[in-house]
């Protein structure tokens, strides 16, 4: 037993009139000592669950990401433009259909480099992981080495950090999630963790306005200047087709909030739901192919709107016309093409 944990687990597990936050410096040790196994599996249980009922800080967020940086990967950039990194909930999607994937084959087939992150189904949802969905296409990141993922970034300007070969310690505490049955807030900082090196661009989802704070806050105290938050599907960075689209842009440390409405851009309609992984996967192959779809249209309304946020279009419009026009060009389905070639060659 870690006597220095306990002590931390009693600070945050105390009770609403005694308890308190951790300061960054002891969320980055409680977060380390997790991560290193220096803690017993009662004690990070049991953190977890406090740290969930009790709710994290913006800081404590940012302590855990120190620890992360510290112990967990990091990939090179593969030049002086900014990496985009899209931050999804790691436990997957169960009721709408993504195109997280196809947003990432796009922006790189225009030049802006992508790296995802992940792993396995995961609890609390066990919904459709983004490695599951890339493996259905052909490429398979879970084999691959860290020095071989940063190759094939080199060469198709796509990665995706694999966490049970990437960064085993933070896979270790996956079962502890099922344990508790909820998400513990490292859930939420994960969706800000960038497994690359500056300079970087984090673009990441949420579902409820108070995430949206913190995860502010805690990249704030990374000197974080800028990064865009998604209120979006099951708190992807997936925009939703079926309401308003809340999207917080954050330039220079300036806030600005955007509400995009899907039907003033004629993409009004509903997200089209999740069936099951076979059928998603058919469906993402015929939308490569040019194929006109439901799944076509939420392709077109995310990767319109992404080519904008990161400088690849002028406006939002001119973004959509060059999303269809990668799409039906065939210029995305042939990233993917060579996106499989560089994986296989390695």
């Amino acid at each position: 037993m870690s006597n220095a944990f306990r002590e931390l687990l009693k600070k945050i597990g105390s009770g609403v009139h005694t308890g308190e936050s951790l300061n960054r410096q002891e969320a980055a040790e409680a977060m380390r000592m997790m991560l290193l196994s220096l803690a017993t599996p009662a004690q990070i249980g049991a953190f977890l669950i406090a740290h969930r009922i009790k709710r994290p800080t913006g800081e404590e967020l940012a302590g855990m990401l120190d620890a992360y940086y510290e112990l967990g990967p990091q990939l090179q950039p593969v030049d002086s433009s900014p990496v985009v990194v899209l931050g999804c909930p790691y436990d997957g999607r169960s009721r709408t259909a993504p195109v997280t994937a196809i947003v990432a084959l796009l922006l790189a087939a225009a030049g802006q480099p992508v790296v995802m992150h992940g792993g396995d189904r995961m609890p609390t949802k066990y919904g459709i992981p983004a490695i599951e969905i890339w493996q259905g296409l052909g490429a398979d990141w879970t084999t691959l080495s860290l020095p071989e993922v940063q190759n094939v970034l080199a060469k198709t300007g796509l990665a995706f950090v694999y966490l049970p070969k990437h960064f085993s310690p933070a896979a270790s505490l996956v079962p502890y999630r099922d344990q508790i049955g909820k998400r513990p807030p490292l859930a939420t900082m994960e969706l800000i963790w960038a497994p690359v090196a500056a300079p970087h661009h984090i673009a990441a989802g949420f579902v409820h306005p108070p995430t949206e704070n913190m995860l502010r806050d805690a990249l704030a105290l990374h000197g974080v200047e800028n990064f865009t938050t998604v209120k979006g599907l099951e708190g992807s960075c997936d925009l939703p087709r079926e309401r308003t689209a809340i999207v917080g842009l954050i330039n220079n440390n300036k806030f600005d909030r955007l509400h995009l409405n899907p039907r003033d851009y004629g993409f009004g309609g509903h997200n089209p739901p999740l069936s099951s992984t076979a059928e998603l996967l058919e469906n993402l192959q015929a939308l490569l192919q040019g194929q006109p779809s439901q799944l076509m249209q939420s392709a077109l309304w995310n990767g319109g709107f992404y080519l904008w946020r990161f400088g690849l279009a002028s406006s939002l419009e001119e973004g959509f016309a060059t999303a269809e026009t990668l799409l039906a060009s065939g210029k995305v389905a042939l990233k993917l093409q060579e996106l499989n070639q560089a994986i296989g060659s390695v």
